[in-house]
């Protein structure tokens, strides 16, 4: 393991003091364990908006505290979900009379957790809900979508949900468009190399250097196909044609485009993805609407990349362009 670290099981604690150093005017460590960051201030007159998850994501979650973004989140050790503690101090920090939303990843740890603190959250008469994002469409068929994991979507999905809120709108008008993003984002990814957890010690997985995996989770969960890597345009066209055969696009059809870095892989690279992506869906009639290249959602220092498409209407599109500020992207 080379990774520029103090202690590994300080790894998560340490970050997070250096992003509020870095950031005091977007980030505030709190909470009795220490593992929620949030905003320095709450912002009254509005519903919250928090999550939570495993570390090692940046930005996702943490990240995307900020306005018209998360106003908190809980923070788990790497690759693994907070506890209901810093969950629940989430949803009592950003409540400010309105009610919280709770923008969770389909993971098993993350879910059972973010139940219980809504649960505890209600028995102190705040209102909490919760969207699960479920958007790796390698994980499961159409048939199944609610086992599919949540990755890269989380971007979109929190951007509508901040939005919404930022505008005034009510709890069950942000949960419910929330959902609809939900339920209309699509991602796959692509593995080129592994990432080491800094308390393992060792790589998450082994995989060849003239290999790539498709579908792999950005835990190192397994893919749907392992094999030589290709050149960028054929492996861009498979992620492709996996994305448009679970939700087709048609002729007219408004879309939002996420080609997403998972640590390790140069921005040149993300953009011949970007390039050969966007011909094919502008091809097959989709307009993209708005589009973003870079690391969003990653994996350590794992290589490879995903690619995300949100199916908009009018509101959806308003919201993802609305405007929105944190350390790692402004609109």
């Amino acid at each position: 393991m080379k990774k520029l670290i103090n202690k590994p099981e300080n790894y998560v604690d340490e970050v997070l003091e250096g992003m509020q150093a870095a950031h005091p005017d977007t980030y505030k460590v709190g909470g009795a364990t220490g593992r929620m960051l949030h905003r320095p201030t709450a912002v009254a007159d509005k519903v919250g908006v928090v999550s939570g998850g495993g570390f090692g994501h940046i930005p996702v979650f943490a990240g995307y505290i900020g306005d018209g973004l998360l106003d908190a989140c809980a923070v788990g050790d790497v690759f693994a979900s907070p506890d209901m503690n810093p969950m629940l101090e989430s949803i009592q920090f950003a409540d400010q009379g309105k009610g919280v939303l709770c923008v969770v990843g389909n993971y098993g740890g993350d879910r059972m957790n973010f139940d219980m603190a809504c649960e505890m959250a209600e028995m102190e008469d705040v209102t909490a809900r919760k969207v699960i994002v479920s958007d790796d469409v390698a994980a499961a068929g159409p048939d199944e979508a609610e086992k599919r994991r949540g990755v890269a979507g989380f971007v979109f999905v929190t951007k509508v949900a901040g939005a919404a809120a930022a505008r005034g709108q009510s709890l069950d008008e942000v949960e419910a468009v929330t959902q609809r993003a939900a339920d209309n984002v699509r991602s796959v990814g692509i593995a080129l190399s592994s990432c080491t957890v800094p308390q393992a010690g060792k790589p998450t997985f082994d995989i060849a250097g003239d290999e790539m995996e498709i579908g792999m989770g950005i835990h190192g969960e397994p893919g749907v196909r392992r094999g030589k890597l290709r050149p960028v345009d054929e492996v861009t066209d498979e992620m492709i044609d996996m994305l448009l055969t679970d939700k087709p696009v048609s002729q007219g059809s408004r879309i939002a485009l996420l080609i997403n870095g998972l640590g390790a892989t140069p921005v040149e690279e993300l953009y011949l993805v970007f390039r050969q992506a966007k011909a094919r869906l502008e091809d097959v009639g989709a307009e993209i609407a708005m589009h973003l290249v870079g690391n969003y959602a990653t994996s350590m220092e794992m290589a490879g990349a995903s690619i995300t498409i949100l199916h908009l209407d009018d509101e959806l599109e308003a919201l993802v362009k609305a405007p929105a500020t944190c350390p790692f992207w402004k609109v």
